[in-house]
């Protein structure tokens, strides 16, 4: 059986480089959940105003060589709304190769462990899980219900850690009485969960980062204090490369791994 997409995300991440690798309380990026016409029905989100957070159902749409057909039409087109048929969300039997073990990039991409004891995108089945606020009822003053632009009804939501054009395979409210255990182990992701780069910036800035938007600043430094970077380099003179709504990025991490220095900013649209 095939999961049914329902929605798809909306945000500035047009390349899976620099998406958080969690989704966090903290973060600035919003994302817009875009329902498709089937599931465009103001009755489905009734009561949805009441609940703070969300846990959203998600596909991994750019994490496996088996996406072939799917990447290339969220490549050609990263902004247009899709319709199912489209995708090729699961593709036949036993289609997805996997590995038991995987190497997370916080343990530096070269300890290997279980992948069902990590959140890795390179799973049997490509599902996300991820809680997120839920900023819809200030926007549509206090219902549940958002009409966008496309108008198509739309979930607003913030620190998702999605890429653009992600498919929605379903939304249930977070209850903090049952899904929050403030006394749970984090086993080996305690290590690192505090981890995150200084951004720093050159003298003169870069060219272009006064033209830019200050809430796109903002959510570009907080990507980079997560350290987007593959956790297997290490060379403090590589300049990486990240595309953010429109904005290329430029950028490069010290020795130390305590700072990241942003090199340029320039529009890319």
């Amino acid at each position: 059986m095939k999961l049914k997409v329902i929605a798809y995300a909306r945000n500035g991440h047009t390349d899976k480089f620099g998406i958080p690798r969690q989704s966090r309380e903290e973060s600035p990026i919003v994302t817009r959940i875009v329902f498709e016409p089937e599931y465009n029905v103001r009755e489905a989100l009734r009561g949805i105003e009441g609940f703070s957070h969300l846990w959203i159902l998600w596909g991994f749409s750019r994490s496996h060589p088996s996406y072939t057909h799917q990447n290339n039409v969220l490549k050609e087109d990263t902004r247009a709304l899709r319709s199912p048929q489209k995708l090729e969300i699961f593709g036949g039997p036993n289609s997805l190769e996997w590995s038991p073990t995987v190497r997370p990039p916080r343990l530096g991409g070269n300890k290997r462990v279980g992948v069902f004891a990590t959140r890795s995108p390179f799973r049997p089945n490509p599902i996300g899980l991820s809680s997120v606020r839920n900023l819809t009822p200030t926007l549509s003053q206090g219902e549940g219900v958002y009409i966008g632009e496309s108008g198509r009804m739309e979930l607003i939501v913030s620190g998702a850690d999605m890429m653009d054009g992600t498919p929605i395979y379903d939304i249930k409210p977070y209850l903090s009485f049952t899904d929050s255990h403030p006394e749970a182990v984090n086993g080996f992701a305690e290590e690192t969960k505090n981890y995150e780069l200084e951004v720093a910036y050159p003298h003169p800035l870069p060219e272009g980062k006064g033209e830019i938007p200050q809430e796109i600043v903002k959510e570009i430094e907080y990507i980079l204090r997560q350290d987007p970077r593959p956790a297997y380099q290490e060379d403090p003179s590589r300049v990486y490369k990240m595309d953010y709504a429109g904005w290329r990025v430029e950028f490069r991490v010290d020795d130390l791994k305590s700072r990241v220095y942003i090199q340029s900013i320039y529009n890319v649209k």
